[in-house]
């Protein structure tokens, strides 16, 4: 081969490597275009709740060390632990038994009474004119081009997500909101992390997969998420907390980006991550990670939704997790039980502090009793002893919404709701997992009216604890 027939051949493949590089080889980092956007929600309040906002917070640590300017990042959180009383260390928030603050320097966007529905739906679809309360203002104000992660973190209930200041969000809204967002264009790609009880029941049968939206939820349909780091597991906490400073599926992920070069790991390496080294091996009942929508963007680095911390940039990806599981798993719908038996345990005999949280102790088991009772007797007298809780507690299979109708649902399960809470007192967040039992109503066909007589006899009175109380409104 001559002089310029090798020269030829090296400048062919000079271009033709040249070409793949800028197809397919790019970096990921090189690969981002347009601005990435995130909302942190915390949909709880109250001391007993610490792990929410914890959660919240360090999620936004995260991004800000990943590059996000907080014009971009939107936060919900009601503000009520950093500061709280039963703080051991005022103005600080740890999500970790060792960890560090996570509450220093996080936006405070939407706080107290304006974390609610309808400001989270204006805040999704940019929709400044339908705020509502004294919050920053900051909308999700994405380009075409533009890469949004959404993370949510609260209770949950069957084709329901809590809110500290009610209503609560109802499936078909949120997945109204989210079929909005992709109608006006303004996101290229949109993954959503939600950690809830049940929280794949918000997007069962009816999320489409064509979206460019991709959800990991905590929960399938009828299941449990859980909680961690707290008094009484490994890693102990410091000795002066009293609460769940964590959730499960939360700080998986969460101290999973901690240490991993982001740029390289994928979404679904994290999902396996959470999978295989958390979850599933812990909870004998079987609670799973579950993923919807559009399932191919977990092929996607982290990176182009949180950046990455620079000095994580020489990491390797393994399939390992820093989390150090706990002895035991322990239910979000128990948590505040923890805290409320700790104070007990804990403070010393004969004192006002050990009444007060005797008292406190007795009315959370006496208003959950209360709950399940009236629950279980309104089935027997709507549907007969035989047949009661079998037609209240039954799940729809996979791939079915918790019904066919959600305007029918949203109509009567709200009338519904509202029908028993007004005879037997508020549902609180313990009763969400009752919601499916309201839901189940609905596909039975039961009238408002029915509902009523059987609330009105199977609660004569509303016991008189905060618990039961309505002065923080209706449920739905």
């Amino acid at each position: 081969m001559d002089r310029f027939s090798i020269l030829f051949l090296i400048a062919t493949v000079v271009t033709v490597v040249s070409g793949i590089r800028d197809d397919f080889l790019r970096l990921p980092s090189e690969n981002v275009e347009g601005t990435r956007w995130a909302v942190l929600v915390a949909g709880s309040k109250d001391y007993y709740n610490y792990r929410h906002q914890a959660d919240v917070c360090h999620a936004y640590q995260i991004l800000k060390k990943g590059g996000l300017k907080d014009e971009n990042i939107i936060v919900f959180m009601y503000d009520d632990i950093a500061y709280n009383e039963s703080n051991p260390h005022p103005g600080v928030i740890i999500n970790h038994p060792l960890g560090s603050d996570v509450y220093k320097g996080v936006p405070k966007d939407y706080v107290g009474e304006d974390i609610n529905p309808h400001n989270f739906y204006a805040v999704l679809l940019a929709n400044k004119s339908a705020l509502t309360g004294t919050g920053s203002g900051k909308v999700l104000d994405s380009g075409p081009n533009d890469h949004v992660f959404i993370y949510y973190t609260d209770h949950g209930g069957a084709g329901v997500l809590g809110m500290p200041s009610k209503p609560y969000i109802f499936a078909s809204d949120l997945n109204d909101a989210l079929k909005k967002k992709h109608a006006s264009g303004t996101y290229k790609s949109l993954v959503f992390y939600v950690e809830s009880c049940e929280a794949g029941s918000m997007f069962d049968g009816l999320l489409p997969e064509d979206h460019n939206i991709y959800v990991m939820a905590a929960s399938d349909t009828g299941e449990s998420s859980w909680v961690t780091y707290c008094p009484f597991q490994d890693p102990r906490l410091p000795p002066e907390y009293d609460v769940c400073i964590g959730d499960l599926f939360s700080v998986s992920w969460l101290e999973d980006s901690d240490v991993h070069n982001l740029r390289t790991e994928t979404i679904h390496q994290q999902c396996e991550v959470v999978k295989k080294k958390t979850i599933e091996p812990l909870i004998r009942d079987g609670t799973h990670i579950v993923q919807f929508g559009d399932t191919g963007l977990s092929n996607q680095s982290l990176f182009v939704y949180m950046g990455t911390d620079p000095a994580n940039d020489n990491n390797t990806f393994v399939d390992k997790h820093s989390l150090v599981p706990p002895r035991k798993a322990v239910s979000q719908r128990d948590a505040d039980l923890i805290h409320f038996w700790e104070k007990f345990r804990r403070a010393p005999e004969g004192s006002s502090r050990k009444a007060e949280a005797e008292k406190q102790l007795r009315e959370v088991t006496s208003h959950r009793m209360h709950i399940d009772h009236s629950v279980k007797h309104i089935g027997k007298l709507l549907f007969g002893i035989e047949k009661g809780s079998k037609m209240l507690n039954s799940v729809r299979p996979a791939g079915l919404p918790v019904v066919d109708d959600w305007d029918c649902l949203k109509t009567l399960c709200e009338m519904s709701v509202r029908t028993f809470e007004t005879h037997c007192g508020s549902l609180s967040e313990y009763g969400m997992k009752h919601m499916r039992s309201f839901a189940n109503l609905c596909n039975a066909g039961i009238r408002k009216e029915q509902m009523a007589e059987a609330s009105a006899q199977a609660c004569v009175s509303i016991p008189d604890n905060p618990w039961s109380s309505l002065h923080a409104g209706f449920s739905a």
